[in-house]
């Protein structure tokens, strides 16, 4: 059990490791929301993310590979967004990352104080134009890793 003194790390959560958490039966991205259920990270969201996981939610060729049905994959969402903090980003960064999509999550994570991004996409967070050295941009595996 967690100990109520302890503060969870805070993490935002890439589209591509819910989807994996979603597809697959077991592996890192699933234990790391798992994880987030037991306390040990505090996911942050904003609207754009939030929006980003609404919509692959949706998309066909997800729900297909997934064990759940439309209405699970919804009730774990929301159970997703019961236990994370909501965070409104009044400052764009712009880090100019590779894929302009994936820059919001970084302005998320600096707004929310977030120590961690988990994403599949670690490649697409390198050679950015501003440097946030607290901030680490992992897979879900190299999180479970370190632990």
């Amino acid at each position: 059990m967690l100990s109520l003194s302890m503060e969870s790390t805070r993490i935002v959560i890439d589209t591509s490791v819910f989807v994996s958490a979603l597809i697959g039966p077991t592996g890192p991205a699933r234990l790391l929301l798992t994880q987030c259920f037991e306390g040990k990270y505090k996911p942050l969201f904003g609207n754009t993310l939030f929006c980003e996981y609404e919509s692959v939610t949706t998309r066909k060729d997800i729900v297909a590979q997934c064990p759940l049905n439309q209405e699970e994959i919804l009730d774990l969402l929301s159970a997703l967004m019961s236990i994370s903090q909501w965070i409104t980003i009044y400052y764009l960064w712009r880090p100019n990352l590779q894929d302009e999509a994936d820059n919001h999550l970084i302005e998320l994570a600096i707004a929310g104080n977030a120590r961690l991004i988990a994403t599949n996409n670690v490649k697409d967070f390198k050679n950015t134009q501003l440097l946030f050295p607290q901030l680490s941009i992992l897979t879900p595996e190299q999180i479970i890793k370190q632990e």
